[in-house]
Parts: structure tokens; sequence; C-alpha cells
């Protein structure tokens, strides 16, 4: 073990370049995105409670596409026991129809890209009133 103090140092140099992105970027974490919402005289309430909206809209979204696409069925009732048009175009991008300012604020955040648009259009945002 002649070159034991070359190799903790070696060792311990290794760990530290290894480490760096971990501690070098503790604590500066980016702001959370904080998305425009729809004014409050389009629509009255959302299909599901926010929270729900914020975590699994993207599963609500492909559950629709597969009854819509592969059942037939076109009307979702919500817990609250409203019915609803299952349609991306036609029932959330009526209120949220601003792409950039609304879904684009947290898919970038979370560095996602859905595949909404791959067959829908864009959205372009409505003017305001």
């Amino acid at each position: 073990m002649y070159d034991s103090g070359k190799i903790i140092t070696g060792l311990v140099i290794f760990l530290a370049i290894f480490t760096y992105p971990l501690w070098s970027n503790m604590g500066k974490a980016a702001p959370v995105p904080k998305p425009e919402l729809p004014p409050k005289s389009v629509a009255t309430q959302c299909v599901a409670d926010t929270n729900y909206m914020r975590t699994s809209h993207m599963t609500l979204l492909n559950v629709w596409r597969d009854d819509v696409v592969r059942m037939g069925d076109r009307v979702y009732v919500s817990a609250n026991g409203k019915a609803y048009n299952m349609s991306l175009t036609n029932t959330c991008l009526e209120c949220h129809s601003d792409k950039v300012k609304f879904c684009d604020q947290c898919h970038n955040y979370l560095a996602v890209a859905p595949f909404c648009w791959d067959c829908h259009q864009v959205p372009k945002p409505k003017e305001k009133e």
C-alpha cells in the first residue's frame, strides 16, 4: 500500500467532482409556476377539484380518450353530478385557452412533453373582452 495517499486523494477528488451538481445547487430550486387561470366569467367550476386536476389531469384525459375513441362514450359525470362533454378541445380548452400561460407553465417546469398536440390543434389564446 505504497500509493494509498494517491488513491485516497483521487477518491476524494472524484467524489467532489461527481457530487458537485448536488451540493452546488442546494437551496436553489426554480420557483413554482403560477399558471394563469381563466376569468371567473367563463366557467363556474372545473370538471374536478383543483388538487385532483393538478396531480391527475393526465390520467383523466387518458380515460376520456379511451372512453370516447374505444367505447363511444362522450359524457363524463363529475363527482358533483354535473355532466360534461368528454372533449379536450370543447371542454377543457373552453376555459384554459392560452396554452403558453396555462399548460406550458407547469409542463416546462416539470420537463414533460404531453402528446395532446400530436392530434389536437394548439389553441389560440382568446381575446380579452
